[in-house]
């Protein structure tokens, strides 16, 4: 009987919801259109498509006999699961904006109870400057990454300009001008022994340097980075800013390099701005963010669910990615008088990383801490890699068709990560035509409308000298 009811919970799970970590993911839905349905609608929605998506929503983590953690199913009482909040109506919208914001900031600090499926979904009613409504899925990381996750929703989202077709997504591949080099077939074997060496110094260096961020190296308390115990236990502020794909493409093509590498770019120098332009002292104190990168062998779209929990799957659900730190460049002022070097650096770093063996090391230091040490000490681990750290960066590709839940259209959408013990925290994610930044940060420490106004700053700096160096080039 236990074997049908119980399944093994997976290393990265038992991570994640732990007594010295616990994260979950908030992704907000904005609707188009003011939210009303029929009381009946949100259950049959869950019951119907959400729940049955996968085992893990309709399951608890329990702790077996020999200290390990498993999943039980249990059955679901759905209204647990729905939150509507209350507040007066006939208010200003700036009155439900700070409304909207203050729901959000209690809710990424309140605690999932351990006696019910890990997930709840609010429905926000009341219109905000940026939507008529807002849909909130706020769910334990312990189920899923973000791939899993973003799988998940979609798997409940349709088209609205032709419900019967599937969504679409942007390819993964690399341009051809990165490329090029192989295609032309002339690198020989002489060329291709000095970079095979210079891989493997590369992948001790950021290995071992990885690990020391983990154990013994804090970044400097700095604007963006206080090092406060306990900072995870605080309601965070959240903003966020819309930026146009279509002038990130832009500067991707003039400059010949990942939509990746421009934003993270852009994001690393407007961070810069904001730390000198609130402390000129400590400015230019060390500074690393956590990098999230996917370890499946992606393609060019999200994989339909029932192909993600097939047995071997090459994308397979749940928690597949690893995070290596990378220094932040400095601001001097010759940097600042090129805002490009900040996308060419974070360009270099992110392909030397990425190509790296250390994002594979990584996760075998983490199996091999759980072997001898248990998952507490493993979460502690990531624990302590995540607050000696200064911000983590993580984005997301979104479908280019514009979608909507229960014939809801969806105008844009976002999403974060919550219980993190770091001040600062930046998600991305593309949508139709626009890229869509999160920025969550320590209440009463960093100041959100300033460091937003920093990166819109950056960004703005950077499409100009993009544009330019294309005309100074043709």
């Amino acid at each position: 009987m236990e074997e049908e009811i119980f399944e093994p919970a997976s290393p990265s799970s038992q991570y994640l919801n732990s007594s010295n970590l616990s994260l979950s993911v908030i992704a907000v839905l904005e609707s188009k259109i003011p939210i009303e349905y029929e009381d009946s609608l949100p259950i049959n929605l869950l019951k119907d498509v959400f729940v049955p998506i996968n085992p893990r929503f309709s399951s608890i983590m329990v702790t077996g006999k020999k200290g390990t953690k498993k999943w039980k199913r249990v059955e679901v009482n759905y209204q647990d699961h729905i939150k509507t909040p209350i507040f007066p109506t006939q208010k200003p919208i700036e009155f439900y904006d700070e409304c909207f914001s203050t729901y959000i900031s209690n809710l990424a600090t309140e605690k999932f109870s351990q006696n019910r499926p890990l997930w709840e979904i609010h429905v926000f009613k009341y219109p905000t400057s940026d939507a008529a409504g807002n849909i909130v899925f706020k769910l334990h990381h312990s189920l899923g990454d973000g791939y899993s996750l973003m799988g998940a929703l979609l798997s409940c989202l349709q088209r609205v300009d032709n419900p019967s077709l599937p969504l679409t997504f942007p390819s993964r591949q690399k341009s051809n001008l990165n490329n090029s080099n192989k295609n032309k077939g002339y690198i020989s074997n002489f060329k291709i022994v000095p970079r095979f060496f210079k891989g493997i110094v590369n992948t001790l260096y950021d290995f071992g340097w990885s690990t020391l961020k983990s154990t013994l190296i804090e970044d400097d308390r700095t604007a963006i980075h206080s090092g406060d115990d306990g900072v995870e236990f605080r309601s965070p502020v959240l903003v966020t800013k819309t930026f146009s794909l279509d002038r990130l493409k832009q500067i991707k093509a003039n400059l010949n390099v990942t939509i990746n590498d421009v934003i993270t770019g852009i994001v690393i120098y407007g961070t810069r701005l904001y730390m000198e332009e609130v402390n000129k002292e400590t400015c230019n104190g060390k500074c690393s963010a956590l990098v999230l990168f996917n370890t499946r062998a992606l393609g060019g779209s999200y994989k339909s669910v029932s192909d993600m929990i097939r047995p071997n799957s090459d994308m397979p659900w749940g928690n597949h990615f690893t995070f290596l730190p990378i220094s932040l460049p400095k601001l001097t002022n010759n940097k600042s008088n090129n805002p490009l070097y900040f996308i060419q650096k974070a360009h270099r770093i992110i392909e030397r990383k990425r190509n790296s063996a250390s994002i594979w090391l990584t996760g075998k230091l983490l199996d091999l801490l759980r072997k001898l040490r248990g998952t507490e000490a493993t979460a502690r681990f990531i624990h302590g890699t995540l607050k000696n750290t200064s911000m983590a960066l993580t984005n997301m590709i979104g479908p280019v068709e514009e979608m909507a839940l229960a014939n809801h259209p969806v105008k844009g959408l976002y999403f974060v990560v919550t219980g993190a013990p770091q001040s600062c925290s930046v998600t991305i994610v593309s949508y139709v035509d626009k890229l869509r930044i999160a920025i969550v940060v320590e209440k009463d420490f960093i100041d959100p409308n300033k460091l937003k106004s920093c990166i819109e700053y950056a960004y703005e700096s950077i499409f100009k000298a993009a544009i330019n160096s294309s005309k100074v080039e043709n």
